[in-house]
């Protein structure tokens, strides 16, 4: 069965979803506590700003005293107890890693083509440069790259074995961009992914996502490539009953049977729960993720993806796509056919 969006409505669906789903989520990202979050947050359905302190912070205990100065102003928050991890975004605003895709995205556009080292150089500039991303917390494979880079290892050397779902998110924009020509689109994702997430971890849950996006956005049915992607049984990430649990409240599932937590083992499972159960309706399960806690904003980034690519880009609400803090630029540019 086909979507009925058009390519364009899609490729623009999965970029708005990726961020709105990123987005909606950043206030209550790392909840693992959903009690703690009602409490903070109430239900969540919309844009709200991070607030102080944040009961399951691990800032406290978190480090990184590399040479490249990427935490700038922010390092004297680390090591400190209840310090949200985005305390100083504002409601609409994207976490760091989705940020990051919207420099990738201006890279593919302004050069018509994916250019590894026109990125790389970007990304260096954006987080050695002070106030650019105003993130508090910087992800482990951010400090592991630039401990590389500040002991002189070139730029394409840096990246480290890696299990976080971070990785496979900056894939997204190269899947969008090329997903006439699949070839290029999961070649040029990988090449993007292995700049900084190495391992046979990244390996399986990039190409479960390329399997399950490609397809999506050229117009098959979300619903239709999950249910055979499952039946396949041909990727331990997928390994779950997930057509028994449909009927199930989604508390029973995420954070019980499967893990809420930001490992792509974890991850992707609860994301494509989601995503068979609210395939017809992105606004819904963008809201369940969000409430569900966990890694939120990661999960919900995906998911977006997945829900924009297969019901387009009407599918969320006006009020979602007019309060992104900063909406992705070239959206119109970049939904059109990549050609190498």
């Amino acid at each position: 069965m086909k979507g009925t969006a058009d390519l364009q409505s899609r490729q623009k669906g999965a970029i708005l979803g990726m961020f709105i789903g990123d987005a909606l989520a950043m206030p209550v990202h790392w909840y693992y506590d959903r009690q703690a979050l009602y409490r903070d947050y109430g239900h969540v359905t919309g844009y709200q700003a991070p607030q102080n302190p944040h009961p399951g912070s691990i800032l406290w205990r978190s480090a990184y005293n590399g040479a490249a100065d990427i935490l700038h102003d922010q390092k004297k928050y680390w090591g400190r107890h209840g310090i949200h991890y985005h305390q100083f975004l504002k409601a609409g605003e994207n976490t760091l890693n989705v940020k990051l895709c919207a420099l990738l995205i201006d890279t593919l556009v302004e050069n018509g083509t994916y250019d590894s080292d026109a990125y790389l150089e970007r990304y260096i500039d954006y987080m050695i440069t002070p106030g650019r991303h105003r993130d508090t917390y910087v992800e482990e494979y951010h400090r592991h790259f630039f401990t590389h880079y500040a002991n002189g290892k070139p730029p394409r050397s840096c990246g480290v074995v890696e299990k976080h779902i971070s990785g496979i998110i900056g894939m997204i924009p190269l899947i969008v961009y090329y997903a006439e020509d699949p070839d290029t689109a999961r070649r040029l994702a990988f090449q993007h992914l292995r700049l900084t997430h190495l391992g046979d971890r990244m390996t399986s849950a990039g190409n479960l996502l390329v399997d399950i996006l490609l397809p999506v956005l050229n117009g098959a049915s979300l619903k239709d490539t999950l249910v055979d992607k499952i039946k396949r049984q041909d990727n331990p990430l997928v390994g779950f009953p997930f057509l028994r649990w449909l009927e199930d409240p989604d508390e029973a599932v995420i954070g019980r049977r499967l893990s809420s937590a930001c490992y792509v083992e974890d991850a992707l499972p609860a994301i494509f729960y989601l995503a068979l159960k609210y395939h017809h309706d992105a606004a819904r399960g963008l809201i369940a993720n969000t409430n569900l806690g966990g890694d939120n904003s990661g999960r919900g980034a995906v998911l977006g993806a997945l829900l924009g690519a297969a019901n387009g880009h009407q599918a969320f609400p006006k009020s979602w796509v007019d309060g992104l803090r900063h909406p992705p630029a070239n959206l119109d540019l970049l939904a059109q056919k990549g050609k190498e």
